[in-house]
This record gives structure tokens, sequence and C-alpha cells, in this order.
């Protein structure tokens, strides 16, 4: 099976160089779609032909659906932007636990109460939702969900197909690492994946700790029908980075000659 890809705009434009017409370039290399990309650029994403894979559900990851004082105002920006997602043709929202500081609380419950109703306006809409932990050890200190078992619960406890993980590797290598067995036991669960190179947030090179190759063959393994995105930073030239990081998830010469 061939896996498709997209790129996070956002990485991408903090990147040291720019490249104006990085859209029409990534879908000449074969990208599929992009995501968390401005508005006044979709009409340029349509043209190419790239999908528009996630948008924020919400916009800040700092204030969740785990503090129950959230729920009303997040729950009214996350039904705002399904609106947008089903006008637009967006595939997923992104939606986030959020911080917590206060005393100890069941914040699973509480992030599955406020998420329950929205999963099922989503599922109605065929539109996704994704819970995307975080690492809190260099990028999101203080956030809730900061475990693959932490979204797990959650998901399990909605009990919607619209909701899913974001399954971000460079996020849970650094919390957990064990990829590939966490892939195939939570595979169900899964809706999304991001990568990046650990440590450091950088390309897909020699340079960093995860097989990627092998990580590529058990999403081929389970047959993952859904996107791979880079949500990295390139420190090099972006079109080579996303040329490489693309020949790393694309289906191998031997096996695309027997399909």
């Amino acid at each position: 099976m061939s896996i498709k890809q997209s790129f996070a705009w956002w990485s991408f434009a903090e990147a040291p160089q720019q490249v104006p017409d990085l859209l029409r370039q990534a879908a000449t290399i074969g990208y599929q779609g992009v995501e968390f990309l401005p508005r006044d650029r979709w009409q340029e994403a349509y043209d190419l032909g790239l999908e528009l894979t996630v948008i924020d559900g919400h916009e800040c990851v700092e204030v969740g659906f785990s503090d129950r004082a959230n729920h009303r105002a997040l729950a009214d920006e996350v039904c705002r932007n399904l609106e947008i997602a089903i006008a637009g043709g967006v595939r997923n929202l992104a939606v986030a636990s959020g911080n917590w500081s206060g005393p100890p609380h069941d914040g699973i419950s509480i992030c599955a109460e406020g998420l329950a109703p929205l999963a099922a306006e989503a599922e109605a809409a065929d539109v996704g939702l994704l819970l995307e932990p975080l690492n809190t050890k260099v990028d999101h200190v203080g956030h809730e969900c900061d475990s693959t078992d932490w979204a797990a619960a959650v998901i399990e406890r909605v009990g919607s197909p619209a909701l899913r993980m974001l399954y971000d590797m460079y996020h849970m290598q650094i919390m957990e690492g064990d990829l590939i067995r966490t892939i195939r036991n939570t595979f169900p669960l899964i809706g999304h994946v991001h990568v990046a190179g650990v440590p450091g947030r950088a390309e897909l090179d020699d340079r960093q700790e995860v097989n990627w190759r092998a990580i590529a063959a058990v999403l081929r393994e389970q047959d993952y029908p859904g996107y791979v995105t880079h949500e990295f930073i390139p420190q090099g030239e972006p079109v080579a980075a996303l040329r490489q990081a693309f020949g790393v998830f694309a289906q191998p010469a031997a096996q695309a000659a027997r399909s």
C-alpha cells in the first residue's frame, strides 16, 4: 500500500529558509495534503489538488477540555470551526486537553465529558476530531494529555468513531519511546500521524534516533488508511527536506512493481 503524505504549514513557516511556492513544490513531489494552512491560501491548495488534512478545532492548546470551566467557550469555538471544515472540505479538527496546574482531578473523565457532544456533531458531519498527546519534557510543560494511554482512555470513554488519536511520534518518542509496539497495540484508536526528527524536531535524517523506514513498514503492515504528516522545522533547504522525508514513507520500489 502507498501511504498518503502531507506536511504542516506552520512548521515550514518557521524554517530559516522560506520557499514562496512551497505548496506547488510539495504537490510536485507527490504530497497529497497540507495542514494548519492559513485560510487565505486554501484556494491555492485546492487548485493544486492538495487536501486540507487538519485545522485547529480551537486556537490555544494550553486551554483545553480537561478543565470543565473551558467547555462552553471551547464547544462554541469547535462548532464554528466544524462549520468551516464542512464548507472547506477539511478532513479533521485538532482538539487538546489543555494544561492543568490545579489540584489532582479526573482530567480524563472531564475531557471526555466535554468532547462527547462535539464528537457526535463531527460524526454526523463526517469530520474527524483528533486528540493529540504532547510532550511535557521539552515543548509543552503542564499539558495534561502527555501519553498515549491518557488519550486512549478519553477516546474509549467517548466511544465515537469521529474521535481518534493524533499520534505524534516526535512527542511520544520523547515521552515514551516504544513507537512500533504502541502503533500495533493502539492502532484502532489512531486517526492521524505526525512525524519529526528526534531530537530537535528537524529533518528525518541520520542525526535522528528513530528508524522512520521501520515505522513506515509497520503502518503498511497495519494497512493505515490515513495521512502521515511531516511536522518538522527544516534546518536546510525546505524543498529538499520535503523530498527526502517523502522518500522515507513512499512505497518501496519493489512493492510498487508488484502492485
